[in-house]
């Protein structure tokens, strides 16, 4: 098992810049694919990306192009999103998640951090 914890989030300007951490408990960090998800119109939770054990990271690219990148350190158990350029809509809870298989669910959750970007 592992426990997410989310962290890094606040009030920026339209703009501006923030980078979120997710810090993970527990064994084996490296051998979980990791991605960020965040509330969207019509959806519980929008894909924003993951960096997969094996593949490297993939993205949303609607979404996020060119703006969000995201990494993993593995030494450190965190995983990483890079928000730059940020808009009012990207306003939102950022959840982190992981999972041990290379698809289907995502099994663990973390609570969540706030972004919210003023105009």
């Amino acid at each position: 098992q592992v426990q997410l914890v989310e962290s890094g989030g606040g009030l920026v300007q339209a703009g501006g810049s923030l980078r979120l951490a997710c810090a993970a408990s527990g064994r084996a960090f490296s051998r979980y694919d990791m991605a960020w998800f965040r509330p969207a119109p019509g959806k519980e939770r929008e894909f924003v990306g993951a960096v997969r054990r094996i593949g490297g990271t993939i993205y949303n690219s609607d979404s996020v192009k060119g703006r969000f990148t995201m990494d993993r350190d593995n030494a450190k158990n965190t995983l990483y999103l890079q928000l730059n350029s940020l808009k009012p809509e990207d306003t939102a809870v950022y959840y982190c998640a992981a999972r041990t298989s290379n698809s289907g669910p995502w099994d663990y959750w973390g609570q969540g951090t706030q972004v919210t970007v003023s105009s």
